[in-house]
């Protein structure tokens, strides 16, 4: 029976790293490692729990539940499947992720190089993010070639880039580790927990999770079985190589405090690519970022093409592609800030609710698919999750503050963690009482 080749897997594996690994995860990690300082490596530890393991995570766990989103939360219920469905993909398409890519490209591609009487002005904003979303659109166009594409010529490009600049600070060190500050000082791993969400990559895997099974099967893989673990190879390659340039530019930002002081992981960036390369760094970092964008939007307008496309009666995959990449470039003209803005309490809201699926779908078994379990624990973690996003909006909750900080770790952010685990456990004690059938069941 026909087996991916070693070379098939790892093109595949840095297909999936370049979906995965955009510009915001350029930016986040030099940000957190200039703020964690002597803490880096344990604010990492956090990081990379749900910038990295959270999305192989959810790649594994699309695999086992028949290759897509909405068979994996369908298990809570049907309505649920078709509401979390489409605003995960909305979320990762072209209400935050997609737009952000062509607006960090300008910021950090193309800003640095303008005549300062043009800084100020909307149109060289508005000219970059038709020329970028024209380009996502061409390579979108033929979602067969995603692979070789990206695979085979964007990928290793990125991945040398961001090599020479590690390499170079290993030769000639950027200087001493920083203190921590904020709230890097007492609670790094948390902080640096919570931080791993803006990668929005745990929510990407739930989308991307399908892009790699059918590249898979594009091979001639046709066995469920050999699928997924095809599929999961992939998955240990991507989040590797997302590991360790994680860790690389967390340690270029913790050692760039002395001439790089920011809150902006871009301006860190700049500064310490300017300090290796002097000029020449800003061109460097420019090309890196722009292909970071590429590969992600590239690979966020195919998967929400399809998944739209498949959805909405009339619309072919060509048109619905027009679609997102010409409402993404009128959103990317907002600005990065106010996307960011918007963004974070939306993930508040909604990340929790991923995580607590992708962990109910790898014990299925262990509750034998009762779908009691699943409802008693997104319903738990939904309650605490959205209050979270209602108090990053500013909206008032002072009434029910002094109750949810009872909670424990609520004030470190993760208050939900023990209300879905709760939920979980009285969703199988109603199973056991009502003697009721499973209403889940493993796909074969």
């Amino acid at each position: 029976m026909k087996e991916l080749s070693m070379k098939e897997t790892i093109t595949i594996g840095l297909m999936l790293f370049a979906l995965f690994f955009g510009a915001g995860n350029m930016i986040f990690p030099p940000a957190l490692g200039q703020a964690a300082g002597d803490n880096v490596w344990i604010a990492m530890a956090g990081f990379l729990i749900t910038g990295v393991g959270l999305p192989l995570l959810g790649i594994i766990a699309v695999g086992l539940a028949g290759g897509n989103l909405q068979t994996m939360a369908s298990r809570v219920h049907p309505m649920f499947a078709v509401v979390f469905t489409f605003i995960v993909y909305l979320s990762i398409g072209p209400f935050m992720a997609i737009p952000r890519t062509g607006t960090v490209t300008f910021e950090m591609g193309v800003f640095p190089y303008l005549p300062e009487s043009m800084k100020g002005s909307w149109v060289p904003l508005f000219m970059t993010t038709i020329v970028y979303f024209a380009i996502t659109f061409w390579l979108s166009l033929s979602p067969s070639k995603l692979v070789d594409r990206i695979g085979k010529i964007l990928t290793p490009a990125l991945l040398i880039i961001i090599g020479l600049m590690f390499a170079k600070s290993l030769i000639s060190p950027l200087g001493e580790v920083g203190q921590p500050t904020g709230a890097y000082q007492d609670t790094a791993f948390f902080k640096g927990f919570i931080e791993g969400y803006l990668t929005l990559d745990a929510l990407a895997a739930m989308v991307f999770g399908l892009v790699v099974t059918t590249a898979v099967q594009d091979r001639g893989i046709i066995d469920r079985k050999k699928v997924m673990w095809s599929t999961i190879k992939a998955g240990i390659l991507a989040a590797t190589g997302l590991g360790l340039v994680y860790l690389a530019l967390s340690y270029l930002g913790a050692t760039s405090v002395s001439f790089a002081k920011s809150e902006n992981g871009g301006q860190i960036l700049t500064g310490v690519v300017h300090q290796l390369f002097g000029p020449l760094g800003s061109l460097l970092l420019g090309a890196a970022v722009t292909l970071a964008c590429l590969t992600t939007s590239v690979g966020l307008v195919t998967a929400c093409s399809q998944f739209f496309s498949s959805r909405i009666p009339g619309i072919s995959y060509k048109k619905m592609a027009v679609i997102l990449c010409v409402f993404s470039a009128a959103v990317a003209n907002v600005g990065l800030t106010q996307l960011i803005t918007f963004s974070v309490p939306v993930l508040m809201a909604i990340y929790p609710l991923a995580i607590v699926l992708m962990l109910l779908t790898f014990c299925d078994r262990m509750f034998n698919g009762h779908r009691a379990v699943y409802v008693g624990a997104i319903t738990a973690t939904a309650i605490i999750s959205l209050l979270d996003g209602a108090s990053q909006l500013g909206l008032s909750i002072d009434s029910l503050t002094p109750i949810l900080e009872q909670l424990p770790l609520y004030k470190v952010g993760i208050g939900w963690l023990v209300p879905a685990f709760a939920g979980a456990l009285l969703g199988l004690l109603w199973a056991s009482l009502t003697r009721s059938v499973p209403i889940v069941k493993e796909t074969k």
